[in-house]
């Protein structure tokens, strides 16, 4: 998914739909250390880019007032 595809998700999304998202986002992300550092996980790339999910998210949990 592009990068202005995930912008337009986002966008049409209400402030509890967000959280959600933000929830999900942040339980990948403790997901993908946790395999890391037990030597499973394969794609290190994935962390930066769930990191940015996560930021992305809170960008637009900021700009809605929540």
């Amino acid at each position: 998914m592009k990068a202005t595809e995930k912008r337009k998700e986002l966008d049409g999304l209400t402030v509890e739909q967000l959280n959600g998202k933000l929830a999900e986002a942040r339980s990948e992300l403790f997901n993908l250390r946790f395999k890391h550092a037990t030597g499973q996980l394969e794609k290190v790339a994935d962390i930066p880019a769930a990191r940015r999910n996560v930021a992305r998210i809170l960008t637009y949990l900021k700009k809605k007032g929540a």
